[in-house]
């Protein structure tokens, strides 16, 4: 029987609270997602790093999953 590959998952960031006040390195790992204005959204695979860095800023981002079509 041949296995199914899964889809792979993507996630969509939107930045929505500003980093004003937070340390620099959260606001390092806001530019390092790839953010640079607030209200911006930008798309990033499903991996490890990736939510651990949103761990380190889930209070000013919101995170949406999303499955890609093959």
């Amino acid at each position: 029987m041949a296995a199914n590959p899964e889809k792979p998952k993507v996630l969509r960031i939107t930045w929505v609270k500003s980093a004003i006040g937070y340390s620099e390195r959260q606001k390092a790992t806001i530019r390092a997602l790839g953010l640079r204005r607030l209200n911006q959204t930008v798309i990033h695979e499903d991996t490890p790093a990736i939510r651990g860095m949103l761990r380190k800023v889930n209070h000013l981002v919101k995170v949406e999953e999303e499955q890609v079509e093959p």
